[in-house]
Formats: C-alpha cells, structure tokens, sequence
C-alpha cells in the first residue's frame, strides 16, 4: 500500500502521469544548470523502482556515491511529502526496491553506448529482468548526439528500454517559434515526451512541452524537494 501511495504522490504521477512514463521511446527533463533535472529525473526513476521494476541511471556528472545520494534523498523528499509514514515501513519499502537501482558513471571521453548494450545483455544471459526505463543524464546537447540518439533508438528495439535524458538550456537563448527551447527543437521528432523546468520567483515551473493532449499542462513545484506545491 505504501508503495502505491508514494507513486500517487509523486511529482511524476502529478505531471506526466505513472501510466505515461514508459509510452513511447524517448523522453527529455529540460532546464538550465541547477534547476533540478536531475531530481526530476529520479523521481521518474523512482516510480519505476516503486512499481517493482529496474531502472539503469547512466551519469556523466556524478560519481556512482553521488548517484546513490540522490536516490536516497529523492525516496525521503517523496516519503515526507505525503505525511506521516511509519518509519520502519519507510525503511522496509526503501530496502526492497534500492537494489533494482543500477547506477554507472561515466565521463564525456568515455560514455559508450555499446558498453550499455553489453551491460543490458547480461541481464538477458542470467535471465534477469530487465530495466524498464533508462536515465541518461549529462549528454552535452549544444554537440551533435544525432549518432547517440540513433544507438539508443536501437537500444529500445533490442530492449524494449524508455531511455529519459536530461537536456541543459541556457539562460539568454530565446526559445523556437513552436516555443521549444533549441535543445529539444533539434530532436523533436525523436522524443515523445518533454518536460520543462523553469524557476518562477522562488518556485519551478513544470511545463509539459510534449505528451499528447497533456501538452502545455503545468504545475509547481518545490525546488528544495521537487514535490508539487498545492496552490
């Protein structure tokens, strides 16, 4: 029950909506530096994790303790969000779903995409399940990921794996006439789903930019725990 709980409550359901997550083939967290793409994105990776399934979190920025942190630290934001929890049932539904987290480091010289897919086979050849969702984040948008985009499209062909990237925008640039910003224009036809995070006095703002009907929906959230603000 505690799990269904959190997965109602979290941001994510709030937004693009649980049952949205995994519709389709790519999905992209937009923001400039430090308005909290990555904590959006682990609250996406969480909903998977409380639904019983894996998550592969491939990052280019943090080290594999500082992935762990943020996992750590999302599950608490979102247990403390909803009210009180008995802590031991905080405590037992964190140890039952932290083990289907995979996290793996990379730098921009040695990032691979055929390492990942090597990685993703090994959980065939022991016959584990496999990730549901993978979070690439730290990809440099303002270079061509053109080729990227192409191996991670076969990636969810060989896998049936939602791959969710972060996109970092920038602080002077005006957006596309369809009020895109550059990074997310340039691989629109790619990505299925966009969210866009930007500070609103001393909120953020989620705007949905692409997702079906839901498109231009938004909400607020908290930028010290990403959990929506009621207003």
């Amino acid at each position: 029950m505690l799990k269904k709980d959190l997965i109602f409550k979290s941001p994510v359901s709030k937004t693009i909506g649980f049952e949205n997550v995994r519709d389709g083939k790519f999905g992209a967290v937009i923001s400039r530096a430090g308005v909290g793409k990555t904590s959006f994105l682990v609250q996406i990776a969480l909903t998977q994790l409380l639904n019983d399934d894996k998550v592969l979190h491939v990052s280019l920025d943090d080290n594999m303790e500082k992935i762990n942190l943020r996992y750590s630290d999302g599950y608490k934001n979102l247990v403390n969000y909803i009210g009180y929890v008995d802590p031991q049932k905080a405590v037992r539904v964190w140890e039952d779903i932290k083990s289907n987290e995979v996290g793996i480091s990379y730098n921009e010289t040695t990032f691979d995409i055929e390492k990942i897919r090597d990685y993703l086979k090994s959980f065939k050849k022991s016959d584990f399940a496999l990730p549901t969702i993978m979070i690439i984040d730290g990809l440099n948008f303002d270079k061509d990921v053109t080729k990227i985009f192409d191996k991670l499209e076969q990636l969810n062909k060989e896998f049936s794996i939602f791959t969710w990237v972060s996109m970092k925008s920038h602080r002077d640039e005006e957006l596309c006439e369809d009020g895109f910003p550059i990074q997310l224009e340039t691989h629109k036809d790619r990505v299925d789903k966009a969210i866009f995070l930007q500070p609103v006095k001393d909120k953020i703002e989620a705007v949905i930019l692409k997702d079906g009907d839901r498109t231009d929906q938004q909400c607020r959230l908290d930028p010290a725990t990403m959990m929506i603000i009621d207003e």
